[in-house]
């Protein structure tokens, strides 16, 4: 029998993802190119691997057994280039990084410049994507390693398969149109009540995170405008159309004219690197992430803290 691993890491994603369209949004292929895998993997193996049941698909009982096994030959396989990798004497290789707009023109630049500097045999490829789906990213193999957002109040589920490094952490502050609170230098979330908001969607775990921390101060909030670009959010305030909250590299993509107030409530986000835990030890990807550590301190002037969570 014959294989690749993209091939058992479609199939291993599968059994994560529940849909050929899950798959492929996490692995970045389209849906036909993971069904051309499986497929490709049952003529190879001479065994059915799927069965369709109604619009869903299921694994088979062969294709559960065969998915158990290529989770750990793809396991094995990351040894393999780790081991390889600690032969070299420098650091050296591709890897492929996902980030979310605000990381990518803000934190990807000058950690590329850096890593030019220290690892020039290093080349990273970079991959735009919606930020709540770097985990899956990370996990399906579509790239090395992700930069992420994770948020206290509405923390993202925890997959054993992976590491969750921190960067840096940012406090939340509210945007208003210019002069609408004049003065003012702070105010609550709660004085916000009868504001219309300019919010992400609910189901993101950025609008839940919001959502969550106006609960706390005991309204709802009126969303007049779910956006989920940073740009865009900006812009509306700008207009005068409504409120959001901000974090100082939010307001770095785009020169705004409105008020920024200090929000009393503390409210965080976290800035993280996602890695497979398989892979946390490879010498290129724990040479890049000490390079964004860097790269976050020289922007913020504090360390991003040695924990870590799986």
């Amino acid at each position: 029998m014959e294989w690749t691993s993209a091939q058992l890491r479609s199939l291993v994603e599968l059994t994560r993802q529940g849909t050929v369209t899950a798959v492929a949004k996490a692995l970045g292929y389209t849906p036909g190119g993971v069904s051309q895998q499986i497929a490709a993997l049952e003529k190879s193996t001479g065994m059915e691997l799927l069965r369709r049941v109604g619009r869903r698909v299921e694994l088979t009982d062969a294709g559960l057994t065969l998915a158990a096994h290529a989770e750990r030959i793809l396991a094995t396989e990351a040894e393999a280039v780790e081991a390889l990798e600690r032969t070299r004497t420098e650091i050296s290789g591709t890897l492929r990084i996902g980030l979310f707009t605000t990381a990518a023109a803000e934190i990807l630049p000058p950690a590329l410049r850096r890593a030019r500097e220290v690892h020039p045999g290093l080349t990273v490829r970079s991959r735009d994507m919606d930020v709540d789906d770097v985990y899956d990213a990370v996990a399906g193999g579509a790239v090395d390693l992700a930069l992420g957002l994770d948020y206290p109040d509405v923390p993202i589920p925890r997959d054993p398969s992976l590491c969750v490094l921190p960067l840096s952490r940012e406090r939340f502050s509210l945007a208003v149109p210019a002069g609408a609170m004049p003065g003012r230098k702070t105010a609550s979330l709660a004085e916000m009540r009868e504001e219309g908001w300019i919010l992400p969607s609910a189901d993101s775990y950025y609008g839940r995170a919001v959502l969550t921390a106006c609960r706390r101060a005991g309204f709802e909030p009126r969303v007049l405008h779910e956006v989920t670009d940073t740009a865009a959010t900006l812009a509306l305030v700008e207009t005068g159309v409504g409120v959001s909250v901000v974090t100082d590299l939010m307001l770095r993509l785009r020169a705004s004219r409105l008020d920024v107030i200090g929000l009393r409530e503390a409210m965080e986000r976290h800035i993280v690197v996602v890695v497979r835990s398989a892979a946390e030890h490879r010498p290129t990807v724990a040479a890049l992430v000490e390079v964004l550590r860097s790269a976050a301190f020289a922007r913020t002037g504090k360390p991003s803290g040695a924990e870590r969570s799986r």
